[in-house]
């Protein structure tokens, strides 16, 4: 085993405090976002195929109402830090804590529609709010 010298220690540690100062805000969110999936064990959203079942987290970043075949549907989109997913709850007008900004794990078969991913009526856990 060879010891890595001080000096490229250092070297590394300063790189990454300079990428973190000129990183901006959404990429520096981005990848907390990607951290928190992989500490709560979740697939990252970018890594899912169609009809695999996953659970995943994330933040939901939009949240509407919209019909589908005349059948009230609420849905949200939820973003890792790698890739987006639509979140659809079928007969639903409004669910409580469903709300822009909110972190949730969602489990569920992902399903390709328009090609986006697309999790019909998960089972879902929203993440407690102090810890944003």
């Amino acid at each position: 085993m060879t010891a890595v010298p001080r000096s490229e220690k250092a070297v590394g540690r300063f790189r990454r405090m300079l990428d973190r100062l000129s990183s901006s805000q959404e990429d520096l969110e981005s990848e907390e976002l990607r951290e928190d999936a992989e500490t709560a064990g979740c697939t990252k959203i970018g890594d899912c195929r169609d009809r695999q079942i996953v659970t995943v987290t994330g933040t939901l970043r939009t949240v509407t109402l919209r019909p589908r075949a005349g059948v009230p549907a609420l849905e949200a989109e939820l973003f890792d830090g790698t890739a987006a997913l639509d979140v659809v709850w079928l007969g639903r007008r409004s669910i409580v804590g469903i709300e822009p900004g909110r972190k949730l794990i969602a489990s569920g078969r992902i399903a390709m529609s328009r090609g986006r991913r697309v999790l019909f009526n998960p089972k879902y856990e929203l993440r407690p709010l102090g810890r944003e």
